[in-house]
């Protein structure tokens, strides 16, 4: 899948809308092209440690099919040491959003750019706070279909954003790309973004 509405630069190394969104949003046209790994967590691994060997894996994956420098990323969210992916089903979307609850979060995440440079890898943690959130909400949120594919059970640019009381940090980390940090990335890369036209 490629953009054809400016050329294309950057090799994107996921299915995320999210991150095609964002790249688009500093002006970087993709070709996407996602690629599988394991994301089995090792023995004792942390998290900024686990998100950022994934987004490395993806990038390195990504680069053997693309001429193109190629981003990988991933996303995970940390509450009371427990790394929080993606809910297998209702049950365990509702018990994430109850660990969440009233409590303070860390969002982390990886950015790895495989180019002539090498693997450049950066990891961003932000800092969320959430309200509380009765169990008719949790149900109601489940039933929109939109927490389903996302880590820890919800999305702060879509309807979960009434739950959020304050963040620390990267506003774009959270949804799924640091664009500070990936635009630094991208031009150590020479991936032009859309001030290089100025």
């Amino acid at each position: 899948m490629t953009d054809t509405s400016s050329p294309v630069v950057l090799c994107l190394a996921s299915a995320s809308p999210r991150r095609r969104e964002l790249l688009a949003s500093i002006g970087v046209a993709v070709e996407v092209r996602p690629v599988d790994v394991d994301e089995t967590p090792l023995r004792d691994e942390n998290p900024a440690a686990y998100v950022t060997r994934l987004a490395r894996e993806k990038a390195a994956v990504g680069a053997c099919r693309s001429l193109l420098p190629t981003l990988g990323s991933d996303t995970v969210v940390v509450c009371e040491g427990r790394i929080l992916g993606k809910p297998a089903d209702r049950t365990e979307a509702a018990a994430m959003l109850r660990l969440l609850s009233g409590r303070t979060h860390e969002v982390l995440t990886a950015v790895a750019v495989a180019g002539p440079a090498g693997l450049l890898d950066v990891c961003v943690t932000t800092r969320v706070t959430m309200r509380e959130i009765n169990d008719a909400e949790m149900s109601a949120y489940w039933a929109t279909g939109e927490p389903a594919d996302k880590a820890g059970g919800y999305a702060i640019q879509g309807l979960a954003a009434i739950f959020v009381e304050r963040i620390e940090g990267s506003y774009s980390a959270v949804v799924g790309l640091p664009l500070f940090e990936t635009a630094r990335l991208l031009a150590r890369q020479g991936v032009p973004i859309w001030n290089d036209a100025v």
